[in-house]
């Protein structure tokens, strides 16, 4: 019994603290998003900005580059924009890229008249959040999406390890609850605009 005691202390002594995840927000991409379009042409404009990498002449914020050096792995999505983003502050390093982190889509909805392609998105978000797919992926397929990219980063984090994600701004948002649900809290909060990221840590 003495030993087996001895065995079950040392297991609590050697149990590995969990490692923080900070979501990182790509850089500013390409594509102009004054151009005026109707609602078709956002289509389009939406499937070359997702094609497309990020403008040029941008430098990532010290401090994410400071994580990205210590971070243990670096994830991304597979679109360009958040490839790029996972280069230029980790560059040479190995990358693990995963279609999980992808945007949510923005399907816009058919209302007559051309505007700016930021307004469409707007519109395409608020559309999409109340039900609107256009046959594409849903909001509850999203969020379960969402689900399942936290058990990607936790696998890593909850072994000790500190995980960077590049990815993008809605899908980090909708990935934000999931985290905090599991008991993960924010500690470092840079917003939301480009190479913005949160850094979160285990609670419990």
């Amino acid at each position: 019994m003495e030993q087996e005691a001895g065995a079950i202390g040392t297991n609590k002594r050697d149990r590995v603290r969990p490692g923080a995840i900070i979501l990182a927000r790509h850089g500013r991409p390409k594509g102009d998003r004054r151009v005026r379009v109707d609602w078709r042409g956002y289509i389009a404009w939406w499937a070359q900005y997702d094609r497309d990498g990020l403008s040029e002449g941008q430098t990532p914020p010290q401090a994410l580059i400071d994580i990205a050096a210590k971070a243990d792995v670096v994830f991304a999505s597979t679109l360009q924009r958040a490839i790029e983003t996972a280069q230029a502050v980790a560059p040479g390093r190995e990358l693990v890229l995963d279609q999980i982190f992808v945007e949510a889509p923005l399907p816009p909805p058919p209302i007559p008249g051309k505007r700016r392609a930021k307004d469409w998105g707007v519109w395409a978000r608020a559309a999409w959040w109340l039900g609107r797919s256009a046959g594409g992926e849903t909001r509850k397929e999203a969020e379960a999406r969402a689900e399942a990219a936290v058990a990607t980063l936790t696998a890593r984090a909850l072994r000790g390890e500190t995980v960077l994600l590049c990815a993008h701004g809605w899908f980090n948002r909708m990935m934000r609850p999931v985290l905090i649900a599991q008991g993960w809290r924010c500690v470092e909060d840079h917003g939301d605009k480009y190479w913005s990221f949160r850094r979160y840590v285990k609670l419990r």
